[in-house]
């Protein structure tokens, strides 16, 4: 394998954009399943894959498509279930960015806690009361990385085996 040959040269930059979504899932800015999606794309169009890798390429989109829907899908209704409005995860993330930014990779995870808590204490008045929603917060955006996470590495497991047979 030469990186002077262009098909390895298109496998290696669809692997780093894989490999780039899968670290979009925590890594605020990057476009996880995008990212994934357009590797494979990037693949099937310049990959010289032919048939097998079109194939490739619409599982990939079912599967990215997908885990959009269910990332979302999911833990919103389990937020909804539990009472916790969007306005206090809205709140969790921009203090999760911000976190990030102040204290990189765990400010995420502090901001994010920390903006969900002032929102809930502020809305119900209680600390007793905002904690429950806290961590129904927490669940519901674990759970939606999971998934997201998950959905990229499906797709990778898709794009490495039609790698592999093509």
């Amino acid at each position: 394998m030469s990186l002077n040959d262009p098909q390895t040269v298109v496998t290696v930059v669809a692997a780093l954009a894989i490999l780039a979504g899968l670290a979009g899932v925590v890594v605020p800015g990057l476009p996880a399943l995008p990212l994934c999606w357009g590797g494979v794309l990037v693949w099937a169009i310049f990959g010289g894959a032919g048939p097998g890798g079109w194939a490739v390429f619409a599982a990939a989109t079912l599967v990215a498509a997908g885990g959009t829907v269910i990332k979302y899908a999911w833990p919103g209704r389990n937020l909804k279930r539990t009472g916790v409005p969007t306005s206090t995860l809205l709140a969790g993330a921009v203090l999760g960015i911000v976190g990030f930014f102040v204290v990189p990779v765990v400010g995420l995870v502090l901001g994010f806690v920390a903006g969900v808590w002032a929102a809930e204490r502020l809305r119900l008045g209680s600390n007793r009361l905002a904690w429950p929603s806290t961590v129904q917060a927490v669940k519901a955006a674990g759970l939606s990385m999971l998934v997201e996470f998950l959905a990229g590495l499906v797709i990778a497991a898709l794009w490495t085996a039609g790698v592999l047979l093509t």
